[in-house]
């Protein structure tokens, strides 16, 4: 028997949840996925606009907490979610993306690095680059496009938030780019 629309459940799962964490499916793929709400946040709807938001059932979520509100069943449709973005690059300085009780290197260096003692001369450490980056959603500018899978390597999604992010000529210059926002997951639930 092929299930209709009505038999769907369409489930958000947020890009940023799901860029570190959370096993990869496809299309055709049993889920499982714990619920947070059964509403979309007036902050989805303002990222997405009110057409996408308005189909979204359930959001899941893997980091709050362990939600005993799920959806189980078979992925029968992906969909990626874009948006588009505008990378704005600001000067750390105390206060701002740096402690306030930080002082500014001179012009020309970096800030200093942060290290630990391993022991046995081996340090990890990080350095901070000169620039806070900020990536500022553009309203009603998301797109839906159909997708293999989540988190399934060589589909296409992961390059989405990549095209620009790493090369900036002038850093004082807004630039404006599509970045992954997350999936629609139709689940056929059992």
């Amino acid at each position: 028997m092929l299930a209709t629309v009505e038999d769907m459940t369409r489930v958000w799962l947020s890009g940023w949840e799901w860029s570190c964490c959370g096993d990869s499916f496809a299309v055709g793929d049993d889920v499982d996925f714990g619920i947070e709400t059964r509403t979309p946040t007036p902050e989805l709807v303002d990222a997405l606009g009110a057409g996408i938001a308005a189909t979204i059932h359930a959001l899941e979520s893997h980091h709050e907490s362990e939600f005993t509100d799920r959806v189980r069943g078979r992925a029968v449709a992906i969909h990626a979610v874009s948006q588009e973005v505008v990378e704005r690059r600001s000067l750390r300085r105390p206060g701002h993306g740096a402690p306030l009780t930080a002082t500014m290197p001179p012009d020309g260096e970096e800030w200093p690095m942060r290290r630990q003692d391993l022991g046995n001369g081996v340090f990890i450490g990080s350095r901070p680059s000169r620039y806070v980056i900020e990536h500022v959603p553009v309203p009603g500018s998301a797109l839906v496009a159909p997708a293999r899978g989540v988190r399934v390597p060589e589909s296409g999604e992961d390059q989405v938030s990549r095209t620009a992010a790493d090369t900036c000529s002038d850093p004082a210059v807004d630039r404006r780019m599509r970045s992954l926002a997350g999936w629609l997951v139709d689940v056929e639930e059992r």
